[in-house]
């Protein structure tokens, strides 16, 4: 009892705790990137903006983190979780109906809800007989019409139809007439209505039909890294075109990057 008595009067501590062992180590380090992967497989998900289609809402070049999971069907066994139905005005990602290549991934606005009736005038939306205030959608000047073939799809439609443009899929030009009602297209049960807030640079529903509900993935949430990037970049295909930016961005990523869009909230 004394011997105890000086080893605590000298300072010394009474017990201590054991040293984590290398294999403890890993093991703790291996959970959490078990954790950090399920999160982004399942939960979250990076996607990169590679056009101009959603500016100034999204930029060329904005990185943002995707909810993968409030859109999606509800499920039985994860009741805690919120999940919603698609809404007018929602940000969604999605793979994109009759893709041209597989995957490919798209980023638009949620126009159009099943019933709703849609038409564009002089690049006014009108959804239900009802002009809509959108502050966020790039609007045509003068009704002037540009070199890319996009003057009918975002000035009058569906009354010209889908615009003659290669970016126009030959199965949206036969079906569209099927969902035309007194001028209006008519969004049929389990689709969307999709347009880009660029509306004067978008190949959206407009371009190729309605995107079903089952083809969105999610809505991004913020961007958490922004990098300024040429809008054709994405056409930039080649190994030795890519390697070239890698290395740009290496090289320029503090005078590169758009720091006021770090954490900027996507809505």
């Amino acid at each position: 009892m004394a011997v105890a008595d000086e080893n605590a009067a000298a300072g010394q501590p009474k017990s201590t705790e054991p040293a984590e062992t290398p294999l403890e180590a890993l093991a703790s380090i291996c959970t959490v990137l078990v954790i950090g992967l399920f999160a982004f497989a399942f939960i979250f998900q990076n996607f990169e903006i590679p056009s101009g289609s959603m500016k100034n809402t999204l930029l060329v070049g904005d990185h943002v983190v995707v909810d993968r999971v409030t859109l999606s069907p509800p499920t039985k066994w994860a009741p805690f979780v919120h999940y919603r139905p698609v809404m007018h005005g929602d940000i969604i990602v999605f793979l994109k109906p009759h893709p041209e290549q597989p995957d490919l991934i798209l980023v638009k606005r949620a126009i159009g809800m099943p019933g709703d009736h849609i038409h564009l005038v002089h690049g006014v939306l009108y959804l239900n007989g009802v002009a809509q205030n959108e502050p966020y959608a790039a609007m045509p000047i003068d009704g002037g019409a540009d070199d890319q073939g996009y003057e009918q799809a975002r000035d009058d439609f569906p009354a010209y139809g889908p615009p003659p443009s290669e970016l126009t899929t030959a199965l949206w030009t036969q079906d569209i007439p099927s969902h035309i009602k007194d001028g209006d297209v008519v969004v049929p049960d389990g689709m969307v209505f999709a347009m880009g807030d660029n509306r004067l640079q978008s190949a959206d529903s407009r371009f190729w039909g309605f995107v079903p509900m089952e083809n969105i993935m999610g809505r991004p949430m913020f961007v958490y890294w922004s990098f300024k990037t040429p809008e054709d970049q994405e056409n930039k295909t080649g190994t030795g075109e890519r390697l070239a930016f890698f290395f740009h961005v290496i090289v320029h990523i503090f005078d590169g990057t758009r720091w006021a869009r770090t954490l900027h909230i996507v809505r």
